[in-house]
């Protein structure tokens, strides 16, 4: 899953962004709300975190214009995560199209529920749990497992596995194609290659094939998650 953070305080960036890409995501940061308008306007996001107090545009005009706009991002849901903690401050926030609203100081665990509940809801899931035929995701727990003879048996991922994995399955049965699982895998600071998507969905299908699920190639459409007869 790809997120934009937008926050002007360098060290609360860099701290976020650690500990969000810790826990799997792919994060961009930008400082203001004109970078990320920009952003948004050429680039697609699974969800953002932005602070309100930016400088020049500030977040709620942020996102008052992300909800008014007519790319695709205007339905990604946002995330406001702020010092300002008044009853009035919360109201306006979520009025002008925020899906939450978190006060600093908060704890990384809170707020990556927070993103999962969102994350969820944007996709029209009710769990925190991914089931594609015998294969489960638990996206809280960060556990693959596969149903077998004597009961779930664990799978064991690397971080960019789970990511292609997560992403496949979020989108299953359509088909997910390179550019966008490229995009879920990594952010502007990080360099990967298109044929690294090939590697990981190489991998994927020997841990998958012995389980009936398949990974089938789609030309000019990316990838599909199928179960085998």
């Amino acid at each position: 899953m790809r997120l934009l953070l937008v926050e002007d305080d360098v060290m609360v960036a860099s701290g976020i962004k650690l500990g969000l890409s810790d826990a799997g995501y792919a994060v961009d940061w930008v400082g203001s709300g004109e970078r990320a308008e920009e952003v948004l306007r050429s680039e697609s996001f699974d969800a953002a975190i932005i602070d309100i107090g930016l400088p020049g545009m500030d977040g709620l005009a942020l996102t008052r214009a992300l909800r008014r706009s007519t790319s695709p991002s205007r339905a990604m849901p946002v995330l406001i995560l702020t010092a300002r903690d008044a009853l009035q401050d919360r109201v306006q926030g979520l009025d002008m199209g925020a899906d939450d609203y978190m006060v600093k100081p908060f704890e990384l665990p809170e707020l990556l529920a927070r993103l999962r509940a969102l994350l969820r809801r944007s996709q029209a899931a009710t769990s925190a749990v991914l089931q594609f035929g015998p294969f489960e995701l638990d996206t809280a727990l960060r556990r693959a497992t596969v149903a077998g003879p004597g009961g779930p048996q664990a799978v064991e991922l690397g971080p960019r596995e789970w990511t292609v994995m997560e992403y496949l399955m979020v989108h299953a049965p359509k088909p997910a194609s390179k550019d966008k699982l490229l995009q879920a895998l990594t952010g502007w600071d990080k360099e990967i290659t298109p044929n690294a998507v090939e590697v990981y969905i190489s991998r994927l299908r020997a841990k998958l094939e012995p389980h009936g699920v398949a990974l089938r190639s789609i030309r000019g459409f990316g990838y599909r998650l199928e179960l085998r007869a």
